[in-house]
């Protein structure tokens, strides 16, 4: 493709116009210079891994409303490269499906024949605030989410009539709208309305169904994930037999793919959204071996009678907390699946494994994001068989069928 028209100002992609071997170098130069700064070096490095497609990968854009200058006129897309307070129109972003560029094209026609005026951050005047589009990879459903204020007379029947009446390649899932009324500039969801439809779309991720809500988080890359997800299950040895920890689990992927081989799985994921999802999806695929706890990972640990015989850990891009790292080396599993979104925080927690009695066995980065900053890895973590686990860390409370 050639370069995004949008490249200017929009904050989106920084790689527009590098080559893709280039952007591969750069990430995988970047990854190697964290480790070497915090002293980690694997024992089997397997290089970096290309994204299946360039373009036309993203399956979920949020959108804000807004003007590029002043008061001008009505823009809704991404905010301006070095300029939070403006706004960019990406009504031809490469990174989506085309179906997302008709939708956002018609939902700006749409606010400028009703007079809607977009809300202003700084005097919360103005009441359009966020268009939010996902989409099923596989399953090809579109969720449409409108976000406003209250308190105005939006046009909800002439709102749904003029999405349903687009020439979109994709069917509609449904059509909502989302009422934020909080003066920060983040979606929050004071009260969701469904107007067409259901209020999720439905994925298919690994051989396994899911239902995904609004605000669910999932994965935004699924051609890409399918195959880091394949990849790092593999680096374990044999689940079978086995109990799994999967630890900021999210939506519970991994933990129902490994539940297929292996005796039993726990998910822990701080939002209790997610984690109520992925509880509903494993029952939806039947299985029975599969729980979740919604907790902070360091305290659901501390309060578990469970003892796991692998760990997988899948952490925001923070990484890990030190008091949750220690407790988590604590139980001396022989191995542990550590999956990162985030190579500058990777290094320091792989770091303080090592320090914890663990040698980083493999490593693997995947560009997941092209155009984009953003680096995946997969790294997996082996006991060393000479070091004790850390001490004082099993104190028995509760059973893990929450």
């Amino acid at each position: 493709m050639d370069i995004c028209r949008h490249d200017e100002y929009c904050g989106g992609c920084i790689y527009q116009g590098t080559p893709y071997e280039e952007q591969l170098r750069i990430k995988e130069k970047e990854v190697m210079t964290y480790l070497e700064k915090n002293g980690i070096s694997p024992a089997e490095y397997l290089g970096i891994e290309a994204a299946p497609y360039q373009y036309r990968y993203r399956n979920k854009m949020e959108y804000t409303f807004g003007d590029m200058v002043k008061d001008g006129p009505l823009c809704l897309g991404m905010h301006k490269l070095k300029n939070f307070m403006s706004i960019v129109t990406v009504d031809e972003c490469q990174l989506v499906h085309e179906d997302f560029n008709v939708i956002l094209r018609a939902v700006i026609e749409f606010c400028n024949e009703k007079g809607y005026v977009q809300y202003h951050k700084k005097k919360h005047t103005g009441n359009m605030r966020n268009l939010i589009i996902r989409q099923g990879y596989h399953t090809g459903e579109i969720l449409v989410n409108i976000v406003t204020t209250s308190g105005f007379d939006f046009d909800e029947e002439g709102f749904v009539e003029m999405i349903k009446g687009l020439p979109l390649q994709n069917s509609l899932a449904g059509i909502l709208r989302t009422v934020n009324d909080d003066i920060a500039d983040t979606v929050k969801c004071d009260e969701l309305r469904l107007l067409w439809g259901r209020d999720y779309y439905r994925e298919k991720i690994m051989g396994l169904d899911f239902n995904v809500s609004a605000f669910s988080f999932f994965q935004t890359n699924i051609a890409a994930v399918e195959r880091l997800y394949t990849e790092a299950v593999d680096m374990i040895d044999d689940c079978s037999g086995k109990k799994v920890f999967d630890l900021y689990c999210g939506t519970g992927t991994i933990t129902q793919t490994l539940a297929l081989k292996a005796k039993e799985t726990v998910g822990v994921e701080i939002v209790k959204e997610a984690a109520d999802a992925a509880r509903e999806s494993a029952k939806m695929n039947g299985l029975a071996n599969c729980s979740f706890i919604a907790g902070d990972v360091f305290e659901v640990l501390s309060e578990l009678d469970y003892v796991p015989d692998v760990i997988v850990v899948d952490p925001p891009r923070v990484g890990i907390h030190p008091k949750a790292m220690k407790k988590i080396a604590s139980y001396g599993v022989e191995q542990i699946l550590y999956i990162s979104c985030n190579p500058k925080t990777l290094a320091p927690d792989l770091a303080g494994f090592v320090q914890y009695g663990y040698e980083v066995s493999k490593l693997k980065a995947y560009d997941n994001f092209p155009m984009t900053k953003h680096t995946e890895c997969v790294c997996l973590l082996s006991k060393k068989s000479n070091e004790p686990s850390v001490t004082g860390a099993l104190p028995a409370v509760r059973s893990v069928n929450k």
